[in-house]
Parts: structure tokens; C-alpha cells; sequence
């Protein structure tokens, strides 16, 4: 049995062995789930039954290394170790250099290099699998695959693109927007590990490393101009407009200034002060930011990279002083030369024209003011280059400005992580001893022997090592342990846990997130009591946070597990399910984020997916999530359903508290782990269909695919939907079974379906859904 702590959350947690019951059309007698039996595997040519070739995963390496665990940049007492790039005069990789070509500087004095090596991050193509059709153009109209959930051993580049919201103007925002799109669709890898982050928001729905391309093209759409920020409608405010004299003080990105309202020369400089803060400001926002995103990305091994698209920040203030900033900025390179990640910047301004347009008012100007007011434009867009080239050299990265075209900056970008050099020398006793308290700077310089070549590192690091920078180690608190975990752009495996989440509707105003975690039991600590009994104690947080980063839903808990005998042998076995409902009060993009704690024992297991809901409203053709579960686990719900009054349940009803026994545990909607051979039914609904006018009916067709880690291994043909028996034609079920071919290889896999409206306009007569599963001995 289960004790929870009491609650008036609107969220229902139960533990539980299976998900929710199906919708309700679904539990009506005369549904035949066998009748659209499909069998992909005996379906397929004998080329499609051989297992995909998948990627070399290990980095190709040469020379002496020592960066088994992953490391790239070490500062230790015993080995100061940095990466480093070396491109030719036309600006490309030389890969092919030895130890012996380098020379290594350590505030101007010579290092013996003591580990060396280069390590590529190109993936090599696949081998060749001998196709079962000849080969079709790809339409560019046709549904995305599922994306393929990466192994950490798998990625091979970590990016976020970082879109500075907070300082970028109107005018640049939409030209990063359309770099975004450009990269998202024709430059994203099936092996990056991708990120679209605002500098204005939280840690949104939208704002996570994944490789999926809809979350992703999601995630660019979010991006707009805040107009809050010191960013304004474009690069430079016009000359002679309202609320502005020649004389006073300009905010990057052409905001009005406070300051020149006419008047006393204190209170105009008053009001530039009050300019120059709130610029201060935002940029240590920015700069705050960047220093969040460098501590998620510390946690993953390798060589992590930024992308910063902004228009610029000063890092001085017109009195040649701004330690705010400057001390941000220290702190922010330092941190990410120790994780080892590397910060390129793109002004999205490109080149910028510096001289009169038609918006400038000289009316009232003399020549000298205009004069004056030109230079003071071509002053700010040096100094706010400046800070963005400051930050790109001192983290190895490159700066691009100057240039118009910004998708193609992005690309150099990218080129530029082809690979790279590690080189490593063990530091003089002196590099580490605190001067007056404080750690000195050490420079690094790096140089190569072989003429015409240009290398580039990070500008260096502070005189502390890194245990002496790690924050010590405090007892934290059960809540501290959660909401770390959660903050967390990334998994936590500290209790082995599997997030499951559907959206489905009751109606176009009742929208519903179902939410299903299977939790290895295992890892919870379990005492020993009399009788037999074993006893754990277990903490819960979820939060669904919206694309803006604010969360929307939370429930905080703790559970009493009592379990003993065969109940507590199958419960170690099998793990345990919590299911829970979040319900949907406006459409978009969501994403459920849930960790759980050992009390006793303090580990901690997160998860987290991305959910995007669509508006019903707008009646345009929309699925539900896809339910995945063994025919057994389903006949078991079809009898629960017919025990039921009138021999309907609704899943609308309130669930219930209470535990479950499956046929087959490893075969629910939770875990969905098959045998080759077993039968599968899947279900999912149709809302928003068009109906014919004259037999109001809805005319759609449907297709099944299946993949396995990428590659398609199966296409069954697109086939009538039979609505026959359905009682609303708006919300449609559609339920099938699938029996797993005997000779397909174990591996993770993806069902992806797709459902086309003849009756619909082109552009709204497709959508897809899709679920994965796993495939086992």
C-alpha cells in the first residue's frame, strides 16, 4: 500500500501499473482493434530486415592523449590543458600538425607541451546499405521522421544559439530569425544537440537541448523583440526625433535617451547617467544569462559551443569605467574556459551604414552637430563590437561582424567545430600562488612553427585551480536537491526514471497533458520492519513550464511505500508507474518536468518532455498523443471498461488511487519494452476533421511508418480511414494492432503515423504524431 501526503493540487498522482484507460470511443464492444492487423516486418524486402548501420561514435584522435574521461580543458596543479584551432589563410582546418609544430607560452614564458592530441567531432557517413527500391528525391512537403533520442557517446556537437533579446533591435531580431530558420532546416546534424535560448526569458518549454527539428522550429517561431530591453526599433535612433537632442546621450540599438529634453546641462547629464545604468544593466542580464546556460552545459562531457547573436554591448561607459560589467565579463569567461565551453558572438547588424538616412531630422542642427552626431554613431558601433569580440577571444571563439550575411556566419561557425587540438603542459609551482589573496591572470599563447598558419586558443585563466574553484560541498536541503534536478537542462540518472506525456481533449475548452513515470524501484531504499514489511520514503516535484519560461503547474510531495511479500518482489521487478493529469488552459508548446528523490539514500532522478498543444478552436485537423500498449495489457483495460457502469469509462473521471496488476508490465503505455513477435495495439484521436457537405462525413486517409534509431524500416500504404461506428465524426478514434516482425533487431524505435484530410487546404491537410519503443531479445 501507498500513504501520500495530503494535498489540494489539481494534480491526481497515483501509483498505479499501466497508464489511463483508452478514450472513451475506444471501450465501446464493438471496436475490433484486431481488424486492422498490420505486419511491418513481413512486409519488408529482405534489405530492410538487416539492422541500420549506425555512426562511428568515438572521436578519431592522433598523437599522445590523455583525455580518456572526456576533459578538454583542465587547470590543475599538475596539467594546465586548453584547445586550440589552427586554420590556413583561407580560414581552414589543419589537422594534420604534431607537438613538435606547436610552441606553448605562459605569460610570455616557454612550456613543455606534455600531452597533445587532436580530436575530430566529424561523424563519418555510414556504410552503404544496399536499398530495397531505387532511391526517391525527398519531399519537402512530406512529414519530419521521429527524432532519434541521442546516447551521450553520441552527440558529437552541443550548441545553443543564444538570441540576445535584451539587446538586439527590431530591425535584427528578424534577420536572426530567418538565420535560425535556415539552420534548423538545412544545416541541423542528426547528431547535434541543439538549443534556441532568449537571454529575456526562464528555462521555457522552448529553451532545451534536444535534436528534435519541430521542437526546435518551435522554438525560432518564439523568438521576437522585447521591447523592454535596451534594443530599439533599429540599430540607431533617427537624428532630431521627439524626446532627443543631437548632444544627448544614445542608448545602443536606438532607443530614445532620457537625457536632452532641453534644459539645464546637470539635469541632461542626470538623465545620461540614468541611460548609461539602465544599459549597464541589461547587459549584465545578458551577460547573467550566458553564465546559466555555461553551468548546464558543464555538466556534459567535451567541447561545448555558444553561439551569441546581439547587437553588442559597451563594456565601458563614457567615463572610461563600468566594473560591473567588466567584473561579469571576467567572471563569465573564466567559468567557461573551465567548462570548457566556447563562446562565438555575430552582430546581426552585419555592416552598418553609419551616415544620414532619410528618418534624420537636421532641421535644427548646425553642420558641426551633425558632424558630431555621426561620429558619436560610428564610436557606439565600435565600442559595442568591441564587447562581443572581447568575449568570442577570450573563450577560442570567433567573432563575426561586418557582415550581411548572417546564415552564412552561422555556417563558418559551425565549420570552425570540425575539431581541435588539445594541448597540455604541467604549470611552475608559482602559476598557482594567490597574489595578495587574489589569483593572478595567466595568459596563454600558443604558437605554430609552420608558416601561413594561424592558431587560436582561449586568452588564459585565473591562478586557482580547479577544486579550489568548485563551490564547497553543503548539506542541501530535499527542496534545494529537487529544483537543482529540475533547473537542470539535462537528465539526472540518479534514480532511473521514463517520462511519458499525451496530450488529449475531452472538447475544444477541456485540453489534458497525461503524464506517466516508470521509476526503478531498485533505487529506492527500502527498511526492514516486522512482518515482512519494507518501507521507503520517496519525494515527487513536476513542473509544466510554458514557452515563456514561467511555470504553469506544480506539485510538490512525498509518498510512504509499505509493500511486502509478492507485491514487493513484483514491485522491485517491474518499478512503479505514477500517472498524473495536467490540465491545458491555453494552446502552445509546454514541457513537463518531473524529479524524484530517495529520502534515505538522497538520489535523484529526473526527466523532462516537450509537449506542444494545439488549438482546437481554430478547427484544423489535430491528434491526440498515441497510446502504445501489448494486447494483453489492453484486453485487461477493454474488461475493466465493461465492468464499468453501462460498460464505459470515461477519461474524464478522476483517477483513482490504487494499484494494478498487468500481464505483462513491461508492456504498458509507460515502459512500452516488446519481444520481437508480440502483438502491439496503438490508439490515438482525430479531432477537427472536414466533413463532406452532402453525407457529412469526413474523408481522411492514414499510414503507419516504423524507424529504428533514425532509419526507416517500414512504410505501410496510406489507406482510407472507416469511420463507420464512430458517434462523433469531430473526434475520431483510431485503433490498430501491430504484430512485430520476428526478424526485426533489437533496438530503440520510433511509430510514427500520419493522417491526411482530403477535404482540408494543402497547407492544413497533414499532420503527424509518433511514440517510441523498444525492441528486446
Amino acid at each position: 500500500m501507498m500513504k501520500t501526503a495530503s494535498s489540494t493540487h489539481t494534480l491526481t498522482l497515483v501509483l498505479v501499473c499501466l497508464m489511463l484507460a483508452p478514450p472513451v470511443p475506444a471501450q465501446r464492444a464493438t471496436q475490433t482493434p484486431a481488424a486492422s492487423t498490420q505486419t511491418p516486418a513481413t512486409a519488408q524486402t529482405p534489405a530492410s530486415a538487416q539492422a541500420p548501420v549506425t555512426p562511428q561514435t568515438s572521436p578519431l584522435q592522433s598523437g599522445a592523449s590523455d583525455s580518456d574521461d572526456g576533459d578538454v580543458v583542465r587547470i590543475t596543479s599538475n596539467l594546465v590543458q586548453v584547445d586550440a584551432v589552427v586554420t590556413d589563410k583561407k580560414g581552414q582546418q589543419v589537422t594534420d600538425l604534431t607537438a613538435d609544430d606547436f610552441e606553448l607560452l605562459e605569460d610570455g614564458r616557454p612550456q613543455k607541451i606534455t600531452n597533445f592530441s587532436y580530436v575530430s567531432t566529424v561523424v563519418p557517413p555510414p556504410s552503404p546499405v544496399v536499398a530495397s527500391a531505387p532511391a526517391t528525391p525527398r519531399d519537402k512537403n512530406a512529414p519530419l521522421p521521429p527524432p532519434v533520442r541521442l546516447r551521450p557517446e553520441q552527440v558529437r556537437r552541443t550548441v545553443a544559439l543564444v538570441v540576445d533579446d535584451l539587446g538586439t533591435s527590431f530591425e535584427s531580431v528578424a534577420y536572426v530569425r530567418h538565420a535560425l530558420k535556415d539552420f534548423v532546416n538545412e544545416q541541423l546534424q542528426p547528431n547535434d544537440l541543439v538549443a534556441v535560448v532568449r537571454t529575456s526569458a526562464g528555462m521555457g518549454a522552448l529553451q532545451q537541448f534536444t535534436s528534435d527539428r519541430r521542437q526546435l522550429q518551435a522554438a525560432v517561431e518564439s523568438v521576437k523583440w522585447y521591447s523592454m530591453g535596451r534594443g530599439g526599433i533599429s540599430t540607431f535612433a533617427p537624428l532630431g526625433s521627439e524626446g532627443m537632442q543631437p548632444s544627448g546621450g544614445q542608448m545602443p540599438g536606438g532607443l530614445p535617451s532620457f537625457g536632452g529634453f532641453g534644459g539645464r546641462d546637470k539635469e541632461r547629464s542626470v538623465a545620461d547617467d540614468l541611460d548609461e545604468f539602465r544599459e549597464e544593466v541589461f547587459t549584465v542580464g545578458t551577460l547573467g544569462a550566458l553564465n546559466f546556460i555555461i553551468k548546464g552545459l558543464k555538466e556534459l562531457p567535451g567541447r561545448k559551443s555558444i553561439v551569441l547573436f546581439s547587437d553588442g554591448f559597451r563594456m565601458f561607459d563614457t567615463d572610461g569605467q563600468s566594473d560591473r560589467v567588466l567584473q561579469a565579463m571576467r567572471r563569465l569567461t573564466d567559468l567557461a574556459n573551465r567548462a570548457s565551453v566556447i563562446i562565438y558572438t555575430i552582430d546581426p547588424r552585419g555592416l552598418v551604414y553609419t551616415g544620414l538616412t532619410a528618418a534624420d531630422n537636421t532641421a535644427n542642427m548646425t553642420p558641426g552637430q551633425v558632424q558630431g552626431a555621426l561620429q558619436d554613431r560610428s564610436s557606439l558601433l565600435f565600442e559595442t563590437q568591441g564587447g562581443l569580440d572581447i568575449l568570442a577571444q577570450q573563450t577560442g571563439g570567433l567573432a563575426i561582424r561586418n557582415n550581411n550575411d548572417i546564415s552564412g556566419g552561422l555556417r563558418r561557425v559551425l565549420d570552425d567545430q570540425k575539431g581541435y587540438y588539445l594541448i597540455g603542459y604541467r604549470p611552475e609551482a608559482s602559476t598557482f600562488d594567490p597574489i595578495r589573496g587574489r589569483g593572478k591572470f595567466h595568459q596563454i599563447t600558443p604558437k605554430v612553427k609552420r608558416p601561413g598558419l594561424k592558431v587560436r586558443t582561449r586568452g588564459g585563466f585565473y591562478g586557482f585551480t580547479e577544486d579550489e574553484t568548485a563551490q564547497p560541498i553543503a548539506k542541501r536541503t530535499r527542496n534545494q536537491q529537487l529544483y537543482a534536478a529540475l533547473s537542470s537542462p539535462f537528465a539526472s540518472g540518479g534514480v532511473p526514471l521514463r517520462l511519458t506525456s499525451l496530450f488529449r481533449s475531452q472538447d475544444e475548452k477541456n485540453s489534458y497533458v497525461d503524464s506517466m513515470m516508470h521509476i526503478d524501484a531498485r533505487s529506492f531504499t527500502f527498511t526492514e520492519e516486522a512482518d515482512g514489511w519494507h518501507t521507503a520514503e520517496v519525494d515527487l516535484v513536476a513542473l509544466t513550464f510554458g514557452d515563456s519560461g514561467v511555470p504553469v503547474d506544480e506539485v510538490n510531495r512525498t509518498a510512504s511505500l509499505r509493500l511486502r511479500g509478492e507485491t514487493y518482489q513484483k514491485i522491485l521487478k517491474d518499478g512503479l508507474i505514477y500517472s498524473m493529469r495536467v490540465p491545458v488552459k491555453k494552446p502552445g508548446a509546454y514541457q513537463l518536468r518531473v524529479a524524484v528523490r530517495d529520502a534515505t539514500s538522497e538520489r535523484v532522478g529526473a526527466a523532462s518532455q516537450f509537449i506542444e498543444v494545439p488549438n482546437l478552436k481554430k478547427d484544423r485537423l489535430a491528434l491526440s498523443g498515441i497510446t502504445m500498449m501489448g494486447s494483453d495489457t489492453m484486453a485487461a483495460r477493454l474488461a475493466e471498461a465493461q465492468r464499468s457502469v453501462g460498460g464505459k469509462a470515461s477519461t474524464a473521471d478522476t483517477t483513482k488511487e490504487g494499484q494494478v496488476n498487468e500481464p505483462d508490465p513491461l508492456g504498458s503505455p509507460a515502459v512500452r519494452r516488446f519481444r520481437r513477435g508480440a502483438s502491439v495495439d496503438y490508439l490515438y484521436n482525430i479531432y477537427n476533421p472536414k466533413l463532406d457537405r452532402a453525407t457529412r462525413t469526413p474523408q481522411l486517409q492514414t499510414q503507419l511508418r516504423l524507424f529504428r534509431e533514425g532509419q526507416q524500416v517500414f512504410a505501410g500504404q496510406m489507406a482510407p480511414f472507416d469511420v463507420t461506428d464512430q458517434t462523433d465524426k469531430k473526434r475520431l478514434l483510431h485503433w490498430a494492432r501491430l504484430r512485430l516482425g520476428t526478424n526485426l533487431p533489437p533496438g530503440e524505435y520510433a511509430l510514427q503515423v500520419i493522417v491526411t484530410d482530403m477535404l482540408a487546404s494543402e497547407k492544413r491537410r497533414t499532420v503527424t504524431q509518433w511514440v517510441d519503443f523498444e525492441i528486446m531479445k
